[in-house]
């Protein structure tokens, strides 16, 4: 199985029925053989340009894993899926992910000693103008 970025729009008019849709989509996953790692819902907001008449969308996004000869079969499903208005189906590079977090981890590790040294700098002039 390999991991798998999609992003849906949804039919600005679901907001109120979001569930139903996302439930529909969902169960083309798993009809799949698809495992759901992590649901990013970000609620409706502006698309860059119109789609299908509509200026909003609900955009959802998904983590899954997928077995790779299911990508092709869930493609063509949400092609046809009414309640999506675009889809995008990306294959993350892990490798850069996983380099590019080590990086910020090791930049907020940085600017943490920066600080405690300058609040140990801070203290030792202090106790110097006390003294």
């Amino acid at each position: 199985m390999n991991q798998y970025e999609i992003g849906l729009l949804f039919d600005p008019g679901l907001e109120v029925d979001l569930d139903k849709a996302t439930q529909r989509v969902e169960k083309i996953f798993k009809d799949n053989g698809s495992k759901i790692v992590k649901v990013d819902n970000w609620g409706k907001r502006k698309t860059a340009y119109t789609i299908k008449k509509q200026d909003h969308a609900i955009y959802v996004f998904y983590t899954i894993d997928i077995p790779p000869q299911s990508v092709i079969k869930i493609e063509k499903i949400l092609n046809i899926t009414e309640e999506v208005l675009r889809f995008i189906i990306v294959k993350p590079d892990l490798k850069k992910i996983a380099k590019a977090e080590a990086a910020i981890a090791d930049k907020r590790k940085r600017l943490a000693e920066r600080s405690e040294s300058e609040e140990s700098k801070d203290k030792d002039e202090n106790q110097e103008k006390t003294a």
